[in-house]
């Protein structure tokens, strides 16, 4: 604070004299001009950290010194001091970007405040964020370690992905100790999974609302009251990703709900989206629409019969109502699906599939350039960010904000960066996938998985009576002793999806209408 100096500009500057003499005697350096002309020839000749600047001078005025101000330091804040209350030149300072304004007469504790909240109000911030983190993290260690069911589980995820954000947007020196609070969390989570997972679909009563649940519970009320309903899934899409997406959304939407649910397991594409749109487990799928589904080693894509699964889920509930469904893979398909937005209103329900995030990711993964933009993961949802905002989507969005309409906005699974490389030998036939494997062959560490060795307990399909499930935990990822060491260089730190963690099963289920 000693050396922060301030440009004072006013034609009464004398009668302001103990006001700086104040800001003096608060170690601040001030230098006083009494004409817009002077402040601005100051400016040219001296750095300074803060302007205050009167709006109404002979000659040249506030506004226009203002303007030549910016010209040579646009990101030098300024403070607009008037005696004016008039709309029109607040709407004029505001448009040229001031930081603030005042209006007279100004007292010295104005001041201080206006200076503080402009030059030192990040710092400010980040020391309370820090002592308030500081004051929660044994209360949400404690909820942590006495944590016995599916919904303080969700609470605690919650709690962990705002404390995250506030402690990343500040640069708080106590993210490191966040992200070990997060570790725990995990570790203790993965153990509560281990011992209900199957026992929620042996007592399916007691069992948190998971990817099959959502049409019934989500959807169909809101058609059922007459609503047009667009049901939109954002593929790959973490609670913190929402967190940034919804800041965007909230002057344009009133959030009903803003809720979290669990997907299944495997927590990928092919397992919790096709629950999703058909109201089924993997295994009644297959069982019931045996050419709706795709096994693991079938080489058919996985995913191409989402409108068909969309359809027998209507007709299941005799739900009559007619819909659309839209997958979005490119940002030129979403400025096609765009234009034609208006057109779609006549059906009640509308199912818009984008995958933009799940490419982001994959991106991440393939590309060097990516990993570089996407260091961690304050950098990757800042990339998710920026897509929001200036892809087809955020038109999807402000489009839909002028109709009259509701809209649930889900994904299928999240996801997370991993770091530990497991070891898993299996045969050809084994997935890909570096979260989960499912084979007859498998040879893994039992106290490093989940092992479904009866996947039909859980609802699971099995492509051969020997079949066993496998799932990651935490921040592992499964790698194959053959060229082990490119392997695990290659994947390490990229983030990925499939296995169990609070990332990948607790994600965002939101429902929405436009504000009036």
């Amino acid at each position: 604070m000693n050396h922060i100096k301030i440009l004072w500009a006013d034609d009464e500057i004398e009668l302001l004299k103990p006001h700086i003499l104040f800001l003096e005697g608060k170690g601040y350096e001030v230098t006083a001009v009494n004409n817009g002309k002077e402040a601005i020839q100051t400016c040219a000749d001296s750095k300074f950290d803060l302007v205050f600047l009167d709006e109404n001078m002979p000659g040249i005025s506030g506004l226009e010194a203002l303007l030549e101000i910016k010209k040579m330091q646009p990101s030098l804040p300024v403070i607009m001091i008037t005696k004016s209350e008039e709309e029109d030149i607040m709407d004029q300072a505001i448009g040229q970007k001031i930081a603030d304004y005042l209006i007279k007469p100004v007292n010295p504790n104005q001041i201080i405040m206006t200076i503080k909240k402009v030059l030192q109000a990040n710092e400010i911030i980040s020391q309370k964020t820090t002592s308030n983190y500081q004051m929660e993290f044994m209360r949400i260690s404690t909820q942590i370690n006495d944590s016995t069911d599916a919904d303080s589980w969700r609470n605690i995820y919650n709690h962990l992905v705002y404390w995250e954000m506030e402690l990343a947007e500040t640069g708080s020196t106590l993210n490191e100790m966040l992200q070990m609070q997060k570790s725990e969390a995990n570790n203790l989570f993965v153990r509560f999974i281990k011992k209900n997972y199957e026992n929620w679909w042996k007592n399916t009563e007691n069992r948190p609302m998971m990817s099959p649940d959502l049409f019934k519970n989500k959807v169909f009320p809101l058609l059922d009251q007459g609503k047009k309903v667009f049901f939109v899934l954002i593929d790959n899409l973490r609670l913190d990703h929402w967190k940034v997406m919804q800041k965007e959304l909230a002057s344009l939407y009133q959030f009903d709900s803003d809720d979290t649910f669990y997907s299944i397991l495997p927590t990928a594409t092919q397992y919790s989206r096709n629950a999703i749109f058909s109201g089924l487990m993997p295994s009644q799928i297959r069982k019931m629409y045996p050419h709706l589904w795709v096994d693991e080693e079938e080489d058919e894509g996985k995913n191409l019969n989402e409108e068909a699964l969309i359809q027998t889920q209507l007709d299941r509930f005799r739900k009559k109502y007619a819909f659309s469904y839209h997958k979005i893979n490119t940002n030129v398909a979403g400025e096609k699906l765009n234009e034609n937005l208006k057109q779609l209103l006549h059906n009640p329900l509308n199912v818009v599939v984008f995958n933009f995030v799940d490419m982001l990711s994959h991106a991440r993964t393939e590309v060097k350039l990516f990993r570089e933009l996407a260091p961690d993961e304050a950098a990757y949802r800042s990339l998710v960010h920026s897509w929001f905002k200036h892809s087809s989507i955020a038109e999807f969005f402000r489009i839909l904000a002028a109709q009259d309409v509701h809209i649930v906005l889900t994904t299928d699974h999240g996801s997370i960066r991993v770091k530990n490389p497991i070891k898993v030998i299996g045969d050809k036939n084994t997935n890909v996938n570096l979260r989960y494997k499912v084979g007859k062959n498998l040879a893994y560490d039992k106290k490093q998985v989940l092992a479904l060795t009866q996947p039909e307990a859980c609802l699971l399909p099995t492509p051969n009576l020997s079949s066993t499930y496998i799932f990651a935990e935490c921040d592992d990822f499964i790698a194959y002793p053959n060229n082990y060491n490119y392997y695990v260089s290659y994947y390490k730190d990229t983030f990925q999806h499939g296995g169990i963690s609070l990332e990948e099963m607790i994600i965002p289920l939101v429902s929405m209408h436009p504000k009036k």
